[in-house]
């Protein structure tokens, strides 16, 4: 779907939607407005449940001050209003108070996005405006006052209160607002697990660099094999998204068709509306005239030219496991029998090697060590089918859950070596 062709007013009830169902505001918290070039201003209203908003909720603000719709805009439009003033650029507000963001504000600091280079290169700097009576003129001076004062500036935490985020769009806002809160969440969970480990510049410069894209092909009509595996992906990234093992900026899904040919997710879409035709062939490392394989492409392939076994591969941000890969804690798997199944020894990828030409990538992940942190970049599963890549991914966030939830408990009890060899001999074929 074109967003750039949807109203306002259904635009931001899908975007609260999407919000609300992942439990990143309340039934009567957070709201969301869109400027118009004439003006107008469209917003979120004023105790409404933003669990079933619909399109005739949404209130429509003129430039005059006079508004149209049943209800009154949301109490908290003064500082839409300011922001707009402040940055004309910006087309759209969202704020809301997600639950590891509201952690941070009412502590009095801000997440560092340098925990990602995605994070960093989505977010930016965050900046803090202090509390103020919610809905009051004065916090809309507050915030605007950010806004205006650091114009690089698009995402801002309120004291004892929650997140606002802008956007040249809605779209982009929705995407800084997710990237900000799943690397707030990251960075709560690793610090269970002891020091979090952040990018510095040269590394952040690494993950910035430019990629060369693959030669230009002209490639065949695709076949139905290859129609059923676009499905298969498209399923599988949608259901990852939905279970937060991906966020609409991060994560990529490729299945294997050939020797040297495979299909993978592109580059610069939002997951939870990928569509088949948005994914990309890759053949003899050609990708087809006009198309933008995601960033992976090259790792992908490297992983594929080495072992033949593996059929599908998925990079993904599970928002448990994430918090391994920012952390020096290890995520042990010997301690629950499916964990140790299906996951194997996870090992640890340093950061540069995600970023080479996959050869060093693919020597550390094989069918015997199926599963790999990226060091400050998720985790990467491979697997015999889409199917089987991910279950892997669904097991290792569940079992990375329960360590963190393990760590307010005591020390962590590993199965012995005797235990790992009757698994093994019990279920060779896993």
């Amino acid at each position: 779907m074109n967003d750039a062709l949807l109203h306002p007013r259904d635009e931001i009830v899908a975007t609260m939607e999407r919000v609300y169902r992942h439990g990143m505001t309340t039934t009567s918290g957070g709201n969301i407005s869109v400027r118009e070039d004439n003006g107008d201003i469209w917003i979120t209203p004023s105790r409404v449940d933003k669990g079933g908003l619909f399109r005739t909720d949404i209130v429509r603000l003129f430039p005059d001050g006079t508004r149209e719709g049943v209800h009154p805009p949301s109490s908290e439009f003064p500082f839409h209003v300011g922001i707009y003033k402040a940055r004309p650029e910006v087309r759209a507000v969202i704020h809301a108070h997600p639950g590891s963001l509201v952690s941070f504000s009412i502590c009095g600091q801000v997440p560092d996005t340098r925990v990602f280079a995605e994070a960093s290169q989505v977010c930016g700097q965050v900046g803090f405006a202090r509390y103020a009576l919610p809905g009051s003129e004065l916090l809309g001076r507050h915030i605007a006052q950010v806004f205006a004062t650091h114009p690089d500036c698009f995402c801002v935490l309120l004291e004892n209160h929650g997140v606002v985020i802008a956007g040249e769009d809605l779209a982009s806002a929705f995407q800084r607002f997710e990237t900000l809160e799943f690397a707030a969440e990251t960075i709560l969970n690793a610090r269970l697990l002891g020091q979090v480990r952040y990018l510095d510049q040269a590394r952040l410069h690494i993950a910035s660099a430019p990629r060369d894209l693959l030669p230009e092909r002209l490639m065949d009509p695709a076949t139905s094999s290859q129609k059923e595996l676009r499905k298969q992906i498209c399923d599988f990234v949608h259901r990852a998204y939905e279970q937060r093992l991906m966020t609409s900026t991060e994560g990529s899904f490729s299945a294997r068709t050939g020797p040297d040919e495979f299909i993978i997710t592109p580059s610069y879409v939002d997951r939870r509306k990928l569509d088949l035709a948005d994914l990309v062939l890759v053949r003899d490392g050609a990708r087809p005239t006009g198309r933008r394989p995601s960033r992976a492409v090259r790792l992908h392939r490297a992983i594929y030219r080495h072992h033949p076994e593996i059929h599908a591969i998925v990079n993904a941000a599970p928002v448990h496991a994430t918090a391994f890969s920012v952390s020096d804690s290890l995520l042990d798997t010997r301690t629950i029998p499916e964990s140790y199944l299906f996951l194997k020894d996870v090992v640890k990828i340093p950061f540069e090697h995600h970023y080479g030409d996959g050869s060093e990538v693919a020597l550390a992940v094989t069918p015997a060590h199926p599963v790999a942190l990226l060091e400050n970049n998720g985790v990467l599963v491979a697997g015999r089918s889409v199917l089987d890549a991910f279950d892997r991914l669904e097991v290792l966030d569940a079992t990375a859950a329960a360590l963190l939830r393990a760590h307010s408990l005591g020390p962590v009890t590993p199965m012995p070596q005797a235990v790992i060899e009757q698994l093994i001999a019990a279920f060779p074929g896993i």
